[in-house]
């Protein structure tokens, strides 16, 4: 007998998961800024600025609004962190309504009474299904930082829910008021995420099931195409086309009519009203219902997407973050459709094979591309920038295939690791050449058994190009791909990292030692993984390392059998949910290996959805056992170690990773790399998180100003230039001499080298002569194409001014050169290199000029190496010129002014990086590592200068603020080979216990990994002799090291600690100096052989 009000505690139940998930979420929210987007968001909604496209102008007002409660600046960003967390336990909130909503639907089918055992069955599973999916890895972490997935995951669980009462309701007078809120809630998830619209599937099959009781293959079909049909017209054609309405009407009305601008869009406005207004008038008077309920949806819809009104509003007035400038109808389309990224097609475009065989169609080698517009103020009119004629290159269908999975073709290499190395044919004319096929039997049976490697053969086909056709993959290979890949790597192993366990946090890369998923079942891993015997502490340590059994993963395929098998109808629903949010996402995204970081939360939806099941996985498990036990006791039995082995376990596992509340990494990055910088101050940053962080800080906090901050990855964009030429705070406009409209489209898109002048040039001639739009500078068949005479470029120095505004220290004075010389090495420039060549030059040494270390390529620093000196974790431009002889260290890079650097580094805030409370995610220990070099460096510096004391305070600084057993290696390729040094710098200045302390630690992780390799059988070990080589090479750096500065009692313990290595894996050892020595004679022989040749040739 039911005496239990199931509507009553359904409410209780729902709102009890809310206040679980919101409490977590408060206790382990981040407190400041976080690494990745988080920092423009955070920047961007306080003071609702425009972000990169799509946009999320919802998630920035919510954020905005969030912020007006912060009662200190530097509490904003805990403000808008939090809309994150809240989101997230209203997510869960609507995700438990619906399991519950479902749940109750599939045990009444069958059944003629419910009692209250079962109602309370339904409300502790579903909980249990709710707090999983609380405490699941990927959503947590959404959960409690500035990030649209959390707000989005909280759209989709609200969309399934209304779509649940709307058909509880749909035969009620007024049910199809849930319609309207449906579409509401789908036009303002444009204003998050599009991830939301991938319930509108799902709803879709709750009306089918609803209206059509009696399932047939035919009203299937129909079925599962209309309700993909309305997904596609709803993303893809209702809201970009109307955008496309409002743009052509503006451009028409303004440059047809001659009225003045923005009057297109208003007359475009005014008819989209009038059309609702008379639409639902004639729909109402004639009694058309659907057509009434169909208009209203779609107006509802245009309602909630209204919140895109914010981006060209705040877009026209003078915000410092103004990403794309979407002022008007024409730029806010393009915004929405994510020009800048380029597009594809999904069905049917090219191969990677691009790369060596750029074929063109021979009938129409070039295809037109959108025309381009910008207003013309003078005019008052809008003028074409760029007409599309010829725009994009149409290549063959030979090198086409459908549903293009392998198609980047800078990722050539992995996607042959994937599949295989791609094959080719010589062309007719060089088959007869004798050289050129040898050439190529000789390639292709190298790569074939190992000889030649993947990337030697990638650079030999490219080498080859014209001289050969290439054959594409198969579309075999591109399956098998998607499902190995796409499917496999970046789907399914995220699923049960939430669900089965993580191996750690350290990035995939489609190895055995890292981002894999592991069961904690031994048997089961080792078959999956290899040994996971004497597993190190690095490994054992890793607080990405959560372990789970596999316990909710087995709860949620219970749940799938059964709910598939109770209630086929509404198992397809969520399973429909839980594909789009998977596998279709898959599709549509085209991963290629491999992402700069995991991409798990894109399908975070899923893991909802699988939540749901791991909640009914704990209800069958009730059903089950009530027919064999007393159902009192079943009840709580169940319901308890199901409790246990689900959310708990979660949450005990996954805790000490999510736990940001006490995390100030990232902020401390911003700082150290903003206190690096002296007053009015121009920096040149790379990417997010040398960039991020910063705008942060200014935007938000008022940190810093003063100082100008260039992100070079937007200075190709001529909406970003223009943004540079403005006074930004307390920083004044940058100089940059060229005309808006000489960079306008592809104009100076790229500057060919064409050296026919062997004679140097001052950079401000060179960039005055560019300027000049002479006939000279540009190529008669391409005049948007700048052409530069010379490789050869100098900047003048004036001596006295540097030394005077302190761009130079006077310790320097005698070092200061009269010109910095740069050559060029490179055939071409692009747009950014020729801006941040203006900008130096038009600063002519009134402000400092940095550098961030996020791309230390020559062409990154501007060819500048020799001309930079180390301030901090940035590199200033000063006319010294650095005598640095190459090491091999990327980073070596640039004069030090130990005095300042020293004041810049003792003065740096710190946050809490050497915390042990704290979570030392990868991306915190990846930039810890340029704090770890360039404190090598100054210390390096002061032992030079024989400033002992200082130096060892540098050094105390670097191990006791990033100690070894947090800052673990964050990728497969890194070790602790830049924490070495440390010990070496520490015997140098006669600290001999730290410097000790400090080689043991480093010697004992080496020796542990040895350990591990040990404990492999010995096909295992096989995999890893190149890792067992590396391990031994760094004990023996280690103990040389300690032999080098007389550590003797340190040398003997070390050795003989590792000499049972040596015994063990002798074979190893004896391999390796074979391979030494081969390699050796084959460069004795080389080197022979040219000194003959250059003796022959003397003798000649």
């Amino acid at each position: 007998m039911l005496t239990i009000n199931f509507k009553k505690w359904n409410t209780i139940t729902g709102w009890l998961a809310f206040l679980i998930a919101l409490t977590v979420y408060t206790l382990t929210l981040e407190p400041t800024v976080s690494f990745w987007d988080a920092g423009e968001y955070i920047a961007t909604s306080a003071k609702l600025e425009v972000g990169h496209p799509p946009g999320a102008p919802l998630f920035q007002m919510l954020g905005a609004f969030a912020a007006m409660f912060a009662t200190s600046p530097d509490k904003i960003a805990a403000m808008v962190n939090w809309v994150s967390a809240l989101s997230s336990a209203f997510a869960v909130l609507f995700m438990f309504w619906s399991a519950t909503n479902i749940l109750m639907k599939v045990v009444k089918v069958g059944s003629e009474k419910l009692s209250n055992h079962t109602v309370i069955a339904v409300l502790g599973s579903c909980l249990i299904g709710a707090l999983t999916f609380t405490f699941s890895d990927t959503f947590w972490f959404s959960a409690v930082e500035t990030e649209v997935y959390a707000m989005a995951t909280f759209m989709l669980a609200l969309l399934l829910w209304l779509g649940l009462r709307w058909i509880d309701a749909i035969d009620e007078p007024r049910g199809n008021k849930w319609l309207l809120l449906i579409s509401l809630v789908v036009g303002m998830s444009f204003g998050v995420h599009f991830m939301a619209l991938l319930a509108i599937p799902s709803i879709g099959y709750l009306y089918f099931f609803k209206k059509y009781p009696k399932v047939t293959v035919k009203n299937f079909i129909i079925a599962n195409v209309v309700v993909v049909a309305v997904l596609l017209v709803v993303f893809g054609f209702l809201l970009p086309y109307t955008m496309i309405f409002f743009g052509k009407s503006e451009i028409f009305f303004v440059n047809s009519i001659g009225l003045p601008f923005n009057s297109g869009t208003i007359i475009a406005f005014a008819l989209l009203v009038s059309f609702f207004v008379f639409g639902l008038k004639y729909t109402r008077e004639t009694k058309k219902h659907f057509a009434n309920t169909l208009i209203l949806s779609v107006l509802f819809i245009f309602i909630g997407f209204s919140c895109w009104l914010m981006l060209p509003i705040r877009a026209n007035t003078q915000i410092p973050i103004n990403e794309n400038t979407p002022s008007d109808a024409p730029e806010l389309l393009d915004y929405y459709n994510r020009i800048q990224y380029g597009e594809r097609s999904l069905f049917y475009d090219t191969y990677f094979s691009l790369k060596y065989d750029p074929v063109l169609d021979p009938s129409k080698p070039y295809k037109d591309g959108d025309v381009d517009y910008e207003r013309d103020h003078a005019s008052g009119k809008y003028s074409i920038i760029n007409d599309g004629k010829n725009a994009e290159s149409n290549y063959s269908n030979r090198i086409k295939g459908f549903l293009p999975r392998l198609w980047r073709h800078d990722r050539a290499i992995n996607y042959m690791e994937y599949t295989k190395p791609v094959d080719f044919n010589l062309k007719p004319e060089n088959l007869s050449d004798p050289d050129i096929v040898e050439l190529a039997n000789q390639l292709k049976a190298g790569v074939k058994n190992g000889q030649i490697s993947l990337q030697q053969y990638d650079s030999y086909l490219s080498q080859m190009r014209g001289e050969i056709d290439i054959i594409n993959p198969s579309f075999a290979d591109n399956m098998k791909f998607m499902f190995d890949y796409q499917f496999g790597y970046m789907y399914t192993r995220y699923l049960m990292w939430n669900f089965a366990g993580r191996q750690n946090d350290i990035q995939g890369y489609n190895n055995n030692m890292n981002g894999n998923w592991i069961s904690g079942i031994k048997f089961i891993d080792e078959f999956r993984l290899g040994s996971q015997n004497n597993l190190t502490t690095d490994m054992l340590d890793n607080k990405g390392r959560n372990v789970y059994y596999m316990l909710p993963f087995i709860l949620g395929l219970v749940g799938f059998v059964f709910h598939y098998r109770k209630d086929p109808k509404t198992f397809y629903v969520l399973l429909a949910l839980f594909l789009f949010t998977s596998f279709a996402l898959k599709i549509f995204l085209n991963e290629s290996p491999f992402e700069v970081r995991e991409r798990d939360y894109a399908v975070v939806g899923s893991f909802m959805v699988f939540a749901i099941w791991v909640g009914y996985g704990a209800f069958a498990i009730y059903q089950f056992l009530s027919n064999k036990i007393s159902t009192k006791i079943a009840l709580p039995l169940v319901l308890g170690v199901t409790f246990l082995v689900s959310p708990v376990l979660l949450a005990t596992e996954n805790w000490d990773d999510h736990d940001r509340s006490q995390k100030y990494t990232a902020l401390a990055v911003g700082r150290a790399y903003m206190d690096s910088l002296e007053p009015n101050a121009i920096i040149f940053t790379i990417g997010d998180n040398d960039t991020f962080p910063l705008w942060y800080l200014q935007e938000v906090e008022g940190y810093r100003t003063d100082v100008r901050i260039v992100c070079t990855t937007l200075l190709d964009a001529p909406w970003y230039i223009d943004q540079m030429k403005v006074k930004a705070y307390d920083s004044e406009a940058l100089k940059i001499r060229f005309d808006h409209k000489q960079y306008l489209g592809n104009k100076m898109n790229i500057a060919v080298i064409m050296p026919s002048i062997d004679e140097r040039f001052d950079l401000d001639t060179i960039m005055n002569f560019i300027a000049s739009d002479h006939p000279a500078t540009k190529f008669e068949q391409n005049p948007d194409v700048v052409r530069i005479p010379t490789s050869k470029f100098s900047i003048s120095v004036n001596k006295d001014k540097v030394l005077k505004n302190g761009t130079v220290s006077q310790k320097f004075a005698n070092e200061v050169v009269a010109e910095i010389s740069i050559d060029i090495k490179t055939s071409q420039l692009d747009r950014k290199t020729v801006i941040m060549f203006d900008i130096i030059a038009n600063n002519n040494w009134d402000r400092p000029i940095y550098f961030s270390a996020g791309d230390v390529s020559n062409a990154g620093l501007l060819w500048l190496k020799d001309y930079l000196q180390l301030s901090g974790l940035v590199y200033k431009l000063v006319p010294v010129k650095a005598n640095i002889t190459p090491n091999g260290d990327l980073f070596n890079i640039g004069t030090i002014d130990s005095e300042k650097l020293y004041k810049t580094v003792t003065n740096w805030y710190w946050g809490n990086f050497d915390s042990p409370s704290i979570y030392h995610d990868p991306q915190t220990r990846k930039e810890a590592l340029m704090f770890k070099i360039q404190l090598r460096r100054l210390a390096e510096q002061l032992i030079i200068e024989e400033q002992f004391d200082k130096a060892e305070v540098i050094l105390d600084l670097a191990v006791t603020k990033f100690p070894v057993k947090y800052y673990k290696p964050y990728s497969d390729g890194l070790q602790y080979e830049f924490v070495e040094p440390f010990a070496d710098l520490y015997y140098a200045i006669n600290k001999k216990d730290k410097a000790t302390a400090l080689a043991v630690e480093l010697f004992t992780k080496s020796e542990e990994k040895l350990l591990f390799y040990k404990g492999m059988k010995a096909a295992e070990q096989n995999q890893y002799g190149y890792e067992i080589i590396e391990n031994f090479n760094t004990a023996y750096r280690i103990i040389d090291n300690c032999q080098m500065h007389k550590d003797t009692a340190t040398v003997t313990a070390l050795k003989k600690r590792i000499l049972p290595y040596e015994k063990y894996f002798q074979r190893y050892l004896n391999a390796y100096e074979q391979q030494k020595q081969e390699q050796m004679e084959y460069e004795r022989q080389m080197k022979q052989q040219e000194q003959e040749g250059l003796q022959d040739s003397v003798l000649k």
